[in-house]
Parts: structure tokens; C-alpha cells; sequence
């Protein structure tokens, strides 16, 4: 398949790309920083060429996993660049379907977890409400952008990404310095709900998503066992062999973090409800197995 795939130089983008090209498949990546030199069967486009259309002419799918990371305090800035990275991006290439036929046949757009708000112990679906706040909002107006390209005539498959764990990004890098020395352990009263999945199931529910056309729609893409906080610091200690018992107060969260902080305090138990019932098999269905994974 010829591939359009925006974010594809991300810490989930890059993984996504190798394991693309070792299944055959040909890519254009939309990024801001094309990486020189480029592997073969990869054309980089610059995110200002105003030629997305041209690109997009020859594709058989689009995978959107462009935006800015939320994991840094949220300033006015920053939920600007935060909300634009997505909205800017995603609409157009909304715009870029419209000029072109025939087009891609489906799309694969990134959403997040953050899409149904401070939820506490209530387990959500995907059929589950939207909730409040700003994450809230910005994955709402995402997906909804996102959505367009269905009166276009493409499938799209909505994914709703819970915290990613892999070895080299995300959320385990700014966590494994504390523990690997002794010095970590729960965020907050621990009994918030953390909803995580490792990288190589995100590419596989994204692979997963491209091959199953009868796959639409909003797609949690959170590993089957969400754990508690108190839980994934007691698993990660064991995987790093240190104690995980210091734990990080939420008052102090909330001064470093303001706003954001609120996603690490309250927490989502969000179940990959569709993946399971379309018969999607998690590599790394369990914390434990996905941690040492991550950390050997």
C-alpha cells in the first residue's frame, strides 16, 4: 500500500514507520523536520509544501497522528500550540481529500483518552460520553475534524490513545530515572485509574485498523487491563528491582504542572471495547509482561 502518514518522525510515528516498511508498504511523511538522509520507499513532505493534495493523489490511506505533546505545563501558549498542532493539521488534510479523486480509502486519525475527562472509577467505552475540561474539548474538535472525511467517502477509525509505554519515549522516559535510583512511586492517593497500552500495540491497532474494513469509527486504543497508579508504581519497581513507595504529591503536582496536572490526580478506566470484539490479540494485554519489555 502507498501510505500518507502525518507525526511519522513521533516517538509512536517512528516505530509505526519501521514496521510499515518491513511489512512492504511505501510512505509519505508529512513532518516539520524531514531527517536526512531518508530510507528508500520513504518520501518526506514538508508541512509547508502546498502540495499535500499532489501527494495525497496516489495513497490507499492516511494515518494522523500529528500534535504536540501535553505532557508539559499548560500554558495560554501551550494549549494553543497543543490544540492547532491537531486542529490546523487535521483540517487540512480534510481540505486536501476534497481536491482530489479517487482518494484514500480510509483514515486513521489519532484521539486521545483525555476525550472523556475525569471520569474516576466509572469504566468507559467507546460509546461512553465526551467529558469537560480543555484535553476534553481539544480531542472533541479533533475528532470531529477528523470525521469530515466520512461524507468524503473514506472509512475513519478514531483512535483514543491512553499513556504509551515503549523504551525510548514517552511517558516511561520521565519516569524511569526516579525509579531506576529508588525514588519513585504513585502519583497522588495512588487510587486514581491509569489507562496505558505499549507502543507495539498502538502499531498493531493502527496496522489492525488499515486491514479490517468493517472497523469504524471511535477506537480505544488502551491496553485490556487498566491498572491503578499505586498498581503500575509497585510493577514498575519490581521490573527496575527498586522500591516504589515515595509518592509524588498531588499539591505539588498542581504548583510544577497547574492544569495539567490534572490528568496524572484524576485518571480514566477506559476498556478497548471495540478492538476486542473485532478480534484484536494485545501483545502486551498485561502491565507486568509490557514494563519488563520496556525496561530489559
Amino acid at each position: 500500500m502507498r501510505l500518507f502518514i502525518t507525526g511519522g518522525t513521533g516517538f509512536i510515528g517512528t516505530g509505526l514507520c519501521q514496521r510499515l516498511l518491513e511489512d512492504g508498504h511505501e510512505l509519505t511523511v508529512l513532518t516539520r523536520q524531514p531527517p536526512r538522509p531518508a530510507a528508500s520507499r520513504v518520501h518526506y513532505l514538508a508541512w509547508s509544501s502546498p502540495t499535500w493534495s499532489t501527494a495525497l493523489a496516489p495513497c490507499d490511506a492516511v494515518i494522523n497522528l500529528a500534535g504536540e505533546s501535553v505532557a508539559t505545563r499548560w500554558t495560554p501558549s501551550r494549549k494553543h500550540a497543543i490544540r492547532d498542532s491537531r486542529l490546523v493539521t487535521t483540517r487540512r488534510l480534510i481540505e486536501s481529500l476534497t481536491d482530489i479523486s479517487p482518494r484514500p480509502r480510509v483514515l486513521v486519525s489519532a484521539s486521545a483518552i483525555g476525550y472523556y475527562g475525569p471520569r474516576g472509577d466509572e469504566p468507559l467505552e467507546e460509546s461512553s460520553l465526551s467529558g469537560q475540561g480543555f484535553l476534553a474539548r481539544t480531542c472533541q474538535e479533533w475528532e470531529s475534524q477528523a470525521q469530515q472525511a466520512e461524507s468524503l467517502g473514506v472509512r475513519v477509525v478514531r483512535l483514543r490513545i491512553g499513556v504509551v509505554l515503549g523504551p525510548d519515549g514517552g511517558a516511561l522516559s520521565k519516569m524511569l530515572p526516579m525509579f531506576r535510583v529508588g525514588l519513585g512511586g504513585p502519583i497522588g492517593s495512588g487510587r486514581q485509574w491509569m489507562s496505558w497500552i505499549h507502543r507495539d500495540d498502538i502499531v498493531g491497532l493502527i496496522r489492525w485498523a488499515l486491514a479490517r474494513q468493517q472497523v469504524s469509527g471511535a477506537v480505544n486504543a488502551t491496553a485490556p487491563e487498566p491498572v491503578t497508579m499505586r498498581v503500575f508504581a509497585q510493577t514498575l519497581g519490581r521490573a527496575v528491582r527498586r522500591p516504589a513507595v515515595l509518592p509524588a504529591p498531588a499539591l505539588m503536582l498542581r504548583m510544577l504542572l497547574g492544569e495539567m496536572a490534572e490528568m496524572l490526580v484524576t485518571g480514566q478506566r477506559v476498556l478497548p471495547t471495540v478492538a476486542l470484539a473485532h478480534g484484536y490479540s494485545f501483545q502486551f494485554p498485561q502491565l507486568t509482561q509490557a514494563l519488563v519489555a520496556c525496561v530489559s
